[in-house]
């Protein structure tokens, strides 16, 4: 699909749309979705946005590429003034009072927010069913779940209610849901947009993600987000990619996937069989491709969700009702956390909490918290070695298709499972974005750390392709 961003600016500079007329048509189809995407509406906002944008048309002046641009916010991102529930009971009426850093520079460019999007609470979901607002319904079919926990934001997108929306990553949380809706979702290299202004979930794996329907609106966006920012001291300044430089994939001569990933019995026959068959059309193009070795995938989400797990539980030992969130009142102090907590957590973010400070727990730690560490160490190594012999690396997004709404909520392993294929480019900080093309939910294509630029030119490459 070519630039919607392109595509409307260009219509905003010729006066064939309105910016008013444009931001009100999509709150229009938000309003009235039955997908269960919205948390809330930013409508007055958005509306005064758009007067003044086209204001500036009408008064002769020059519009920067994204002013006028509608789009989507995980409602997991502080943006002041505005509702930021992380679509939790604890946090229901939680207004934030300040804004994001990946959020005001989106602002500081023009886009004009017209929505906080239904989430899985804090992030601890892989279905966006762990939700007060209801459980996201699929784009393409309302039966099966969006993915998780951006599946508000990917069914925005791939709906059209928004034209890019940003969603957070941490084992998967772009890209799978991406994938269930047959559009782009990208993780970009840890560190490259400042975290600060997301409610942290798994400090160490945390991303900021674009989601959109083109390669070339996910690198606008992907532009403007990026940059070192004082307040999160894990940022880097990084180069602005060019529309020119992901054209040309001539650069890319050797990828490689894990074959473990595709022998693996937990593997749906068809995905396997779609993704084997991609394999033969890029060998068909010239391009050398390996079978490397990796750890299994019971490992990976082993290692991940023990990490993730912990720091969850540290994160959110905060949201104890006084200073944060809808307090309940006890018979004492220790009573009012426990009743709090308890009555306004979702089963899952309690589930992840127990298991987080299980591992943390003294005689715990060293046996269970730093093998973790050990083992993320291990993985980023195997990295390093592969990216020595290929340029990329391509892998399913899933190994199966998207669950029935209900499913995942039934069992929470299979559900910790779909992040099979994910988590381990997460562990590894790697750029990886996910395609609609390949396979039924899309295929991954991750890079060496800050080679965001290159999994773009691949991506381009693929649509050609594939």
């Amino acid at each position: 699909m070519e630039s919607q961003i392109h595509k409307i600016h260009q219509q905003l500079v010729n006066k064939e749309i309105s910016c008013t007329k444009l931001v009100q048509e999509r709150l229009d189809l938000l309003k009235s979705n039955t997908h269960n995407t919205v948390n809330s509406l930013l409508d007055t906002l958005a509306l005064e946005l758009a007067a003044k944008v086209d204001a500036k048309i009408e008064n002769g002046e020059e519009i920067g590429l994204l002013e006028g641009i509608p789009f989507g916010i995980k409602d997991v991102y502080m943006v002041q003034g505005t509702l930021t529930t992380a679509s939790s009971d604890l946090l229901k009426q939680y207004k934030s009072p300040y804004t994001a850093t990946a959020i005001q520079k989106l602002f500081d460019a023009g886009a004009i927010p017209l929505v906080k999007e239904n989430c899985d609470s804090f992030g601890h979901g892989s279905s966006s069913e762990n939700t007060i607002f209801g459980a996201v319904k699929n784009a393409i079919n309302p039966e099966l779940v969006s993915g998780g926990s951006s599946g508000g934001s990917a069914v925005n997108v791939a709906k059209d209610f928004t034209v890019f929306s940003i969603g957070g990553d941490t084992g998967g949380s772009v890209r799978q849901p991406a994938g269930y809706n047959k559009i782009y979702g990208l993780k970009p290299t840890y560190g490259r947009i400042s975290r600060f202004g997301l409610m942290a979930y798994a400090s160490s794996t945390d991303c900021v993600g674009p989601i959109a329907k083109s390669i070339e609106d996910i690198r606008i966006v992907l532009n403007v987000m990026s940059g070192k920012d004082i307040k999160d001291q894990t940022t880097y300044q990084s180069e602005k990619i060019s529309q020119e430089n992901i054209l040309k994939s001539d650069e890319i001569k050797t990828i490689g996937y894990f074959k473990n990933f595709i022998e693996n019995d937990a593997i749906d026959a068809q995905v396997k069989s779609d993704f084997l068959a991609s394999i033969e059309k890029i060998k068909a193009k010239g391009i050398e491709v390996k079978e490397l070795d990796f750890f299994e995938s019971d490992t990976l989400v082993s290692t991940y969700y023990t990490l993730a797990m912990a720091e969850t539980a540290s994160n959110l030992s905060r949201l104890d009702g006084t200073n944060y969130g809808n307090r309940i009142e006890g018979d004492n102090l220790k009573d009012t956390y426990s009743i709090t907590r308890s009555e306004n957590f979702s089963e899952e973010t309690k589930r992840r909490i127990v298991g987080g400070n299980q591992v943390l727990s003294q005689g715990f730690s060293d046996e269970i918290y730093l093998k973790g560490l050990n083992l993320r160490d291990q993985i980023s190594e195997n990295f390093e070695k592969d990216f020595k012999e290929v340029d990329i690396i391509l892998s399913p997004v899933t190994p199966n298709s998207p669950p029935k709404i209900g499913d995942s909520l039934k069992d929470p392993l299979a559900m910790y499972l779909s992040d099979a294929y994910t988590v381990g480019f997460s562990l590894g900080q790697l750029p990886t974005i996910t395609v609609p093309q390949g396979t039924e939910t899309g295929l991954q294509i991750t890079a060496a750390k800050n080679n965001d630029e290159l999994v773009l030119k691949f991506a381009n490459f693929l649509k050609d392709t594939i």
